[in-house]
């Protein structure tokens, strides 16, 4: 089919914009080599073929090792039939997989308004930024556990119930990070995921103490308490809270009197916040606050760890459209994000501006958390559905001919509305019973995690003791 003049330019446009997505990934911010999915195939590895255990495999020349709980051994079973570039072709082809989903979620009906054009342009943006670049790099798991999640939401917002709460129960066997979900099930009303998503985890839990007993009970008695064998919480890339105080406190140990202060805060802020998105059916809201939450909660979140992010961006994008200030908002973040502004005090974290500058990303994480716009009504209707009070009834043989325009649909949404909120993603009605119905719209080991700098790396700097 020709080309028309404006298909053409758009054709140079995203040509010249992959190509220099290209050219900053390979060059600015340095790949990591797949060091975390090298991590996950050798502990593997020795674990099938050499009768080791998953939880005392070291990369060769490193003190790095698997340290996620015993159903992630269970689940990467299969990388024991691969050799490691097979593996690492896997890994990328099932991160593709799982930011098509992801951004099906998220902003499907948007994209598919914009066509080709629109879609490319989204995926050039989103491979700049930092935490999805490094998810792919490190062949990290992040974009599959996100994706389990918001296929979650994705269910309930369409009412397809009786399989909510798998991924999310998937996801927290994987990491146990995503169990915070479930407490957000338990506010949104949904026992009935909540439960499923507990037996899951539950479940699979147990298949691997079955599998793997001696494994299992190391993991569970002794390694999920020892953060030291995931990294240094000082660490520049540890964007937590945990992170912040570990910071201001080096080099002594931060006060565990005060990340539980500050976590309390923050929980409760999540929690009010999630029941005002809850209570105006704003779905993704309410997860785009957890996935907030668990960032800030959690001991460590490595920078790749900030996909979490991912629906609040979303939500923001798609405000900006009818309010101009959050675009620009929306815009500066997503800047910062891409700029792996943090790796500047990768030497000294000390001063105000260490303390601002290497926290970058926690100050984001916390302006979105008690800032991001959520739990409006208008906020986030799905576009394949919409519940059936907001669907103007039909009009009545016996109706007058010519009705005034302010009281001919009082229910239906504005059409500028639905628009914008159509990037945002799924919503649902929480309460119990509440249904929605469709309508007619719609290389060998590398001695250290990254391949060219250890600043670019996502853990310690020295390996820990």
């Amino acid at each position: 089919m020709r080309l028309t003049g404006t298909d053409r330019g758009r054709l140079l446009f995203v040509l010249v914009l992959a190509t220099a997505v290209a050219v900053f990934t390979a060059t600015v911010p340095l790949l990591r080599d797949w060091f975390d999915l090298r991590v996950y195939h050798g502990a593997v590895d020795a674990w099938i073929h050499h009768g080791g255990s998953v939880y005392d495999y070291r990369v060769p020349g490193t003190e790095y090792g698997f340290t996620y709980p015993p159903f992630a051994a269970v689940s990467m079973l299969p990388m024991a039939l691969l050799a490691l570039h097979a593996a690492i072709a896997v890994g990328l082809l099932l991160n593709l997989a799982a930011t098509a989903f992801v951004l099906h979620v998220l902003a499907g009906e948007r994209l598919r308004r914009h066509g080709w054009f629109g879609l490319a342009v989204t995926v050039c943006l989103l491979a700049l930024l930092e935490p999805v670049r490094d998810t792919f790099s490190f062949g990290q798991v992040n974009l599959v556990l996100l994706a389990l999640v918001l296929g979650d939401a994705w269910l309930l917002s369409t009412g397809r119930t009786c399989w909510a709460g798998v991924g999310i129960g998937l996801a927290a066997a994987i990491k146990l990070t995503p169990a915070i979900f479930i407490v957000l099930l338990l506010l949104a009303r949904r026992p009935r995921a909540a439960g499923t998503a507990v037996g899951v985890a539950a479940t699979a839990t147990a298949l691997a103490a079955w599998v793997m007993p001696d494994a299992s009970r190391f993991y569970w008695t002794e390694a999920v308490w020892d953060t030291t064998r995931i990294g240094r919480l000082d660490y520049v890339s540890n964007q937590s809270l945990q992170g912040v105080l570990a910071r201001l406190a080096d080099p002594g140990e931060p006060s565990r009197a005060a990340w539980a202060l500050v976590a309390l805060a923050v929980l409760g802020v999540w929690v009010w916040r999630a029941r005002r998105a809850l209570a105006a059916d704003d779905l993704l809201g309410a997860f785009a606050l957890t996935g907030l939450a668990a960032c800030l909660l959690s001991p460590i979140t490595w920078v790749h760890h900030l996909v979490w992010l991912l629906p609040s961006l979303a939500i923001l994008f798609g405000e900006g459209f009818r309010r101009r200030r959050l675009l620009w908002i929306a815009g500066g973040l997503y800047v910062l994000l891409c700029s792996s502004v943090v790796w500047l005090w990768f030497d000294d974290a000390s001063g105000i501006d260490g303390f601002v500058g290497s926290n970058t990303y926690v100050w984001i994480t916390l302006g979105l958390l008690l800032g991001l716009p959520v739990g409006q009504a208008r906020v986030n209707r799905p576009p394949w559905r919409r519940r059936t009070s907001e669907t103007a009834p039909a009009p009545s043989p016996a109706a007058p001919a010519r009705v005034p325009a302010s009281a001919s649909q009082p229910t239906e949404p504005s059409s500028a509305a639905m628009a914008a909120g159509t990037a945002a993603g799924p919503a649902v009605d929480t309460r119990r019973g509440g249904r929605s119905e469709p309508t007619g719209s719609t290389r060998p080991a590398a001695p250290k995690p990254q391949s060219s700098s250890e600043r670019a790396s996502s853990y310690t700097a020295k390996p820990p003791a």
